[in-house]
């Protein structure tokens, strides 16, 4: 049977759109953190209509399949399973319509486009899609995880920069909503039902995005803060004397930012040969208004400068200006430094901005009284409540075997998070097999039930996507 459906698909998209040798079969296989599995065969349409008849063909044989964009996520969720009986629906050739509207400020792409190639063709219009992360995802596979990133606290996170969605069901039925309106208040919104649920319920072939002018200037400070209280106050005190140019709040434990230095040398070092504190904050601000009517640094010294004269501002250690491509460099090269310390177990979990310092402290309370052997090297997104909790060991030398040590960490730090601090276990990396079970812990089961009555009605024989979330 696979064998007439992989002849009928190439009759139907030419003869190179499907892929059956392992050889050529393995980068679609393995994920860029988690996932990896073995595929039946790997189809890569061009077109929207292409990738209607791909799954009508698949529908039709009952083959199942999971919809690919670049492969970047973190959870898994764009890798077959081990069965070996699945197909990969690539979009990479998806990548042709690239629409830009100036006046409307908006882009109408094709799902398979990737994020550096949007924004550069945008560059040459003053515009950007303001969603700034490390990777290079595809527009689809951003859509199907409700991306944020960096600067979220300023333009928000895929789901509030989308305004038209195109979409080809299991079956093959394509659903064209790809609205270029801000205001249509006229009922459901279908979109959003396609909109962070892991390719699931449709493969998104097409979006029309809200894009945003390239700010003039910026300016880019570190500030020390001895505790995550101190942060806080910091945080609290810039949103509201500038909120209108406030655009990114990073803060990094001193535990996550002392390997970057060891083990990337020529990424400066603010601090010297002092002792980093506790956390070290990363302040931007953006405008697009030019240097002779905002003096952007200026603002930001003087505004620092004067909370350092409040009660709040005790907690302030050190404040560093510098270029923004310096200060950034030090955030950038966290994970890859913590990765160079030994084991990392990651966590992707939000909770209330208030409670963020006191989550923290209860995580490292936790640790240092059953797991003293595990470092909490947290770092992430302060700003939008949003915190990367990495935990970091000597597997070598630790008192538990990490198999045993890795579900028992997520369980108890998952726990905390969303039963003590009302937080999320995922606050940007979506859903998938990687944390499918905590998915199925946490999640209210009108919810789950809500969910499985529209996977039903959307793909009633079930066979997108490796993610449950009925």
């Amino acid at each position: 049977m696979s064998e007439a459906l992989i002849r009928n698909l190439r009759n139907l998209l030419g003869a190179d759109a499907v892929l059956t040798e392992p050889e050529d079969l393995v980068r679609y296989e393995e994920g860029w953190r988690y996932g990896k599995g073995k595929a039946l065969f790997a189809v890569r349409p061009g077109s929207t209509a292409q990738v209607a008849e791909a799954l009508k063909a698949c529908h039709a044989a009952g083959v199942r399949v999971i919809p690919q964009g670049a492969n970047t996520g973190l959870v898994g969720a764009s890798t077959p399973d081990a069965s070996g009986r699945m197909a990969v629906l690539s979009l990479e050739r998806l990548n042709r319509r690239l629409e830009i509207d100036t006046v409307n400020r908006t882009a109408r792409v094709d799902g398979g486009v990737l994020l550096s190639t949007l924004n550069g063709a945008l560059l040459d219009h003053g515009l950007m899609f303001p969603i700034d992360l490390g990777a290079d995802p595809s527009i689809g596979g951003m859509i199907a995880t409700n991306t944020g990133g960096t600067r979220l606290l300023r333009y928000g996170d895929v789901r509030h920069n989308l305004l038209g969605l195109e979409v080809v069901l299991a079956d093959g039925t394509v659903v064209e909503a790809m609205n270029q309106l801000r205001k249509n208040n006229t009922g459901l919104d279908a979109k959003q039902l396609f909109v962070g649920t892991s390719g699931v319920f449709g493969v998104i072939t097409g979006a029309v995005l809200q894009v945003v002018p390239v700010p003039g200037q910026q300016a880019t400070a570190l500030v020390g803060c001895a505790s995550g209280e101190a942060a806080l106050l910091l945080l609290r005190s810039l949103e509201r004397d500038l909120a209108d140019v406030f655009t990114a709040f990073e803060v990094i434990s001193a535990e996550a930012l002392v390997p970057v230095f060891v083990h990337h040398p020529a990424v400066r070092n603010p601090y010297g040969s002092s002792q980093p504190p506790a956390y070290t904050a990363l302040v931007e601000l953006a405008s697009t208004l030019p240097s002779a009517a905002l003096d952007l640094p200026g603002l930001l010294e003087e505004r620092l400068g004067a909370f350092l004269e409040t009660e709040a501002g005790e907690g302030i250690t050190d404040i560093f200006m510098g270029r923004a491509e310096d200060l950034w460099a030090i955030r950038h090269h966290v994970s890859e430094s913590l990765r160079q310390e030994g084991k990392v177990l990651a966590f992707d979990i939000s909770v209330p901005r208030s409670r963020m310092a006191a989550f923290t402290e209860a995580a490292r309370t936790l640790l240092q009284a059953d797991y003293p052997f595990v470092r909490c090297c947290d770092f992430g997104h302060w700003g939008d409540g949003g915190t990367h909790l990495n935990l970091v060991w000597n597997e070598a030398a630790s008192p538990r075997p990490t198999p045993d040590l890795v579900p028992e960490l997520q369980s108890r730090i998952y726990d905390l998070a969303v039963k003590g601090f009302e937080g999320s276990y995922s606050a940007e990396h979506g859903v998938g097999p990687h944390n499918q079970r905590f998915y199925e812990a946490y999640t209210p089961a009108v919810i789950r039930a809500l969910s499985g009555k529209l996977k039903a009605h959307l793909d009633a024989e079930g066979i997108l996507g490796t993610t449950k979330l009925d």
